[in-house]
């Protein structure tokens, strides 16, 4: 069974005259979700932000940015262009649009250059591409309205493929709990004092949704044996927590590779024991934002079989 992990990422910002997201109806946000071929599976909510958990990945909503992820052959770009007409033009302040490489990239609605033409229809941008054509790469999208994002305005994301070892040995078992995944993953101690949402797909995958204040994290896990893949995002600035919280989750995932991706991060090109940094890219954009990119590979042999198709 092959189901495409690898997630499009949409981050829109609003301007102070707009309205406040948060006070736009359950009905917008139906529809924006939508327009990616997705569902809102439950959600929770605090003080600052509204967490929805997915049928393709997640979606944040604070008073000023929506972040979103989706997995699977959902159509991002579609939401992206859906907020963006209904909210006007005027009121964006600046869009953010990430994709992956995928697996399988002929399965998809749409590639990126076709993303990126629609996004053009509603709001003018640059669009770049970080790493080898012919390796793990990011493409992404960014709009070149006046903006100046605050260098605290920080995310990290860690993209972990091919994962084994005994956590990866469970999730794909048929006996899992969303308790006994959390515990594995040690979730309570490296993000501590989150309120927590999660969800078991069937016959396989796992997500899990976090807010604490104004921070969030967000995991999804596609654990099947020949495309295994899991997302972890999050706007902590992991550099100052005591524990790594990368790295801890790199050593219990066993992932054969991972990429990292940084806006205004500082764990640009970190040392991980055990894997090589084979590359790394990074640019500066007008609008205040630091973005890299780097991909790592376990530091060993991989003796692969043949894979009967």
């Amino acid at each position: 069974m092959f189901f495409e992990g690898s997630e499009k990422k949409l981050e829109i910002i609003v301007n102070a005259s707009a309205p406040k997201l948060r006070s736009l109806d359950r009905t917008f946000w139906l529809k924006l979700v939508a327009a990616s071929n997705a569902d809102i599976l439950s959600s929770i909510s605090n003080e600052y932000c509204d967490a929805y958990l997915l049928s393709e990945s997640s979606l944040f909503v604070w008073d000023d940015r929506i972040v979103m992820l989706t997995c699977g052959a959902s159509t991002l770009a579609e939401s992206a262009c859906y907020c963006i007409e209904h909210l006007g033009e005027q009121a964006i302040a600046y869009v953010c649009y990430q994709r992956k490489n995928e697996y399988y990239a002929h399965l998809q609605a749409s590639s990126f250059s076709d993303d990126v033409l629609r996004l053009r229809h509603f709001i003018a941008g640059q669009a770049y591409r970080m790493g080898h054509l012919d390796s793990h790469h990011h493409y992404i999208f960014t709009t070149d309205k006046h903006y100046q994002a605050s260098r605290l305005d920080t995310t990290n994301e860690l993209l972990m493929y091919h994962i084994s070892g005994t956590v990866a040995d469970y999730l794909r078992g048929d006996q899992q709990s969303t308790i006994q995944i959390s515990q594995m993953l040690q979730l309570e101690q490296l993000f501590n004092g989150f309120s927590v949402d999660q969800h078991l797909f069937s016959p396989l995958g796992y997500s899990i949704n976090g807010i604490r204040g104004t921070e969030y994290f967000t995991i999804h896990i596609t654990p099947q044996e020949n495309s295994s893949y899991v997302s972890v995002e999050t706007n902590i600035d992991i550099s100052s927590t005591q524990v790594d919280i990368f790295a801890e989750l790199v050593r219990l995932l066993q992932p054969n590779s991972f990429d990292i991706i940084g806006f205004n991060s500082h764990i640009a090109n970190k040392p991980f024991p055990h894997y090589l940094c084979l590359s790394h890219c990074a640019m500066t954009i007008e609008q205040g934002f630091n973005i890299h990119f780097s991909h790592y590979q376990q530091n060993g042999l991989e003796v692969l079989s043949p894979t009967l198709l």
